[in-house]
């Protein structure tokens, strides 16, 4: 991990509402440039809407979320924030990897095509130097004979890798995972996870969601342990998964040995 003064991601006192059920009650923390940040808890907790809330899937209410020192979805005007026009939420969104629960790769296009779609499509960039770079990320993924198969034709592990693929192909500052390996077979959660592992090696910077208390353990720098929409505790992989402050942590990884 190399941290610096500049946060890349902030959350500032994050409010989110359905209804008239607060999903997310004044969250804040920090992730620095390289650290790989686990966010844990319950299910119905809030992790998943937060990760949504930091690509502007979801809509905040109150709060501040900043990426690379902007704001994500709003502009600030007198002091309050105005949604941004969907131009620059998109350009914004460039800087925001996001690998979902389910793969959500196009069908009608092979494993290259999914991943050189949105740099070509989106970014304007060459199409040869594209699809050099893909085939980099496949091989990187360990799918380098996969590339010109079609989604049916990959086991569920290997979409999920085509996807991690995918958002790597956006060149973005910041990777979000929403429990990538919940849909998956048992017997192919480790090759995703390996992956993510070597991502993490590399000092990319990631926002996890996961019940994976062993992945978290050994690649999180740091642990964000969630519970009805709050944050209960923050703190090193090492102190969360030995010696929890918060009594809720330490039921909460009771409950799950």
């Amino acid at each position: 991990m190399t941290t610096g003064a500049k946060p890349l991601v902030s959350l500032l006192d994050v409010r989110k509402f359905f209804g008239n059920w607060e999903v997310l009650r004044g969250v804040s923390f920090e992730v620095h440039r390289g650290e790989v940040v686990c966010l844990i808890g319950p299910s119905g907790s809030g992790k998943t809407t937060l990760v949504r809330c930091i690509n502007h899937l979801e809509k905040i209410n109150s709060g501040r979320i900043l990426v690379d020192g902007e704001l994500i979805g709003y502009r600030e005007r007198g002091g309050r924030l105005i949604e941004d026009s969907e131009k620059r939420i998109a350009a914004r969104r460039q800087k925001i990897g996001m690998v979902f629960q389910r793969f959500n790769l196009f069908p009608h296009l092979t494993a290259l095509e999914n991943i050189t779609v949105a740099p070509v499509r989106v970014q304007g960039r060459e199409p040869a130097q594209v699809d050099s770079e893909a085939l980099d990320l496949l091989a990187r993924v360990k799918l380098a004979d996969k590339a010109h198969n079609y989604p049916s034709q990959l086991s569920g592990g290997q979409q999920q890798r085509v996807a991690i693929a995918r958002a790597l192909a956006m060149k973005p500052a910041v990777m979000l995972f929403d429990e990538p390996t919940s849909a998956l077979d048992p017997e192919t959660v480790g090759e995703v996870l390996d992956v993510m592992k070597a991502l993490a090696e590399s000092g990319t910077t990631m926002i996890v969601v996961t019940h994976e208390m062993g992945f978290a353990r050994e690649v999180a720098d740091r642990v964000v342990m969630m519970d009805q929409g709050a944050v209960v505790e923050i703190g090193a992989a090492s102190q969360i998964f030995t010696a929890p402050v918060e009594e809720r942590t330490r039921m909460f990884l009771k409950a799950l040995r």
